[in-house]
């Protein structure tokens, strides 16, 4: 056994000290992987996938992996890399056919996306110009575009102040420009990628669908204690509480890298709520983080009907997450990380300090939950959880995820082998070995298997993950 210092999840079990835990094995997950460019040429049932209502047939269908929530160079704290050409680089690189733009409200970002994408028969993007980019032949795949963007609500609701992110997404420039023309009513677009705007929810998910009916939002990292829809901090305890008569317009959730579906499925008022993944990157090398598994046809109006309906989305990849730094109690000053039980005990006050603690996803998901944990409803999609190729090249090479030797391990799999889901979900571990090591290739199977140790993450730390080779 040899620890990888990475970020990573398993379940985890009360300890003797506070705030120490047990990892025990994480339950293993099926997980439908993509067929490159597969369709259907003839309706298709899907009984387990159906809702009430809905149906069977599905015409033309291709599953592809999508990730819809990024970040451009002009949100603050984001590399000068993101931009159109890296991110089609990157996201060949990752597996990923379909790309948010992130930032669609900012007037800088919008018109550079303008110039330089273009729309398709489809309704996504694409870019005008192939750029002069080496994609290793083994990578090379289409990448289409998704107009979006991320809003940070803040606002006073039901006395108190509310911090609510939403996620947008368009169907064309046209729809962008309108959205656009309303919310720089209420604040400067320019100030951020993600502006912080002084404008209630729902008010927004009004504009939105004003802007066309073709348009989506979602509440993003729905359960992250400072700025989401169920945050401890400023957020609801329910989907009605925030949107009120416009609810039923909120067809999904983003999970958060601090929460899966499992965490989810413990509440039934989710039940007819689709659960989508993201990266939430703020480098173009972080695509691909969280992603979720589409199986529509590969169009915009596919991937909003998939969305909408709860039929299109198969699967979501995931971190694991208690890698993610939201998801245990605590106080990070103070080093304290705590259960949800310690933290009632404590009064929800640092036992160190006498401060107040962080309450973090697990500890807000126990307390809106109306079903046990492991409960999952009869219509449900797989999910996978990994950690992130250079991470574990890192973790095996005993070096930093920058270094070189690191940097050229992780490409030389790609050349041979493939993009990075195929690498990390797909490929034999006979091949992986011969490319790179056994030492890799055993992190990676057991990776898949789940067979991690972690740290939980806590007040905007990482957890820390070591996994376990037999």
């Amino acid at each position: 056994m040899f620890a990888l210092f990475l970020f990573a999840r398993a379940a985890f079990t009360r300890c003797k000290k506070p705030g120490e835990y047990k990892i025990r094995p994480n339950r293993n997950f099926s997980f439908l992987f993509l067929k490159p460019a597969a369709k259907r040429s003839a309706c298709q049932e899907r009984p387990s996938r159906l809702r009430a209502g809905s149906q069977p047939c599905y015409i033309f269908q291709m599953e592809f992996i999508a990730d819809l929530h990024i970040h451009s160079r002009f949100s603050l704290a984001t590399s000068r890399d993101l931009t159109p050409e890296n991110l089609w680089k990157w996201g060949q690189l990752k597996g990923i056919r379909v790309v948010g733009t992130g930032d669609c409200t900012h007037p800088g970002w919008l018109s550079e996306l303008e110039t330089k994408l273009v729309s398709s028969e489809s309704g996504l993007l694409t870019l005008r110009d192939q750029p002069g980019v080496a994609v290793p032949p083994s990578c090379r795949s289409e990448v289409s575009f998704l107009l979006s963007g991320e809003i940070s609500c803040i606002y006073r609701k039901a006395g108190r102040t509310r911090k609510v992110h939403c996620l947008v997404y368009l169907p064309d420039f046209a729809a962008a420009r309108r959205l656009n023309s309303q919310l720089s009513r209420i604040g400067n677009l320019a100030s951020d990628g993600r502006p912080i705007l002084k404008l209630d929810a729902k008010d927004l998910l009004q504009m939105v669908l004003e802007a066309s009916p073709s348009a989506l939002l979602i509440p993003a990292h729905a359960w992250t204690p400072h700025f989401s829809v169920f945050g401890a901090v400023s957020g609801f305890d329910s989907l009605s509480e925030c949107f009120d008569e416009l609810t039923p317009h909120i067809y999904a959730l983003e999970t958060g890298l601090s929460s899966d579906p499992a965490m989810n499925w413990r509440l039934s008022a989710l039940d007819g709520i689709t659960l989508v993944s993201n990266s939430d990157a703020h480098s173009p090398a972080k695509l691909g983080r969280e992603a979720t598994v589409f199986d529509t046809e590969f169009s915009y109006q596919g991937i909003f009907s998939g969305i909408t309906n709860g039929r299109g989305v198969v699967s979501t990849i995931e971190f694991f997450p208690e890698q993610g730094k939201y998801h245990a109690d605590g106080h990070r000053n103070c080093g304290v990380r705590l259960t949800p039980k310690e933290t009632i005990d404590c009064g929800y006050r640092c036992p160190v300090c006498g401060g107040k603690l962080t309450v973090g996803v697990l500890h807000r998901v126990e307390l809106l939950a109306d079903r046990p944990a492991g409960a999952r409803p009869e219509v449900a999609p797989t999910f996978r959880c990994v950690i992130p190729l250079l991470d574990l090249i890192g973790g095996v090479l005993q070096v930093g995820t920058a270094s070189k030797r690191a940097q050229d391990l992780y490409f030389k799999l790609l050349q041979m082998l493939g993009n990075e889901f195929y690498i990390l979900l797909k490929a034999p571990l006979e091949e992986i070995s011969v490319a790179s090591s056994v030492l890799l290739a055993r992190a990676i199977g057991e990776m898949r298997l789940g067979e991690v140790d972690i740290d939980p993450g806590y007040d905007g730390k990482f957890g820390v993950v070591s996994v376990i080779q037999r």
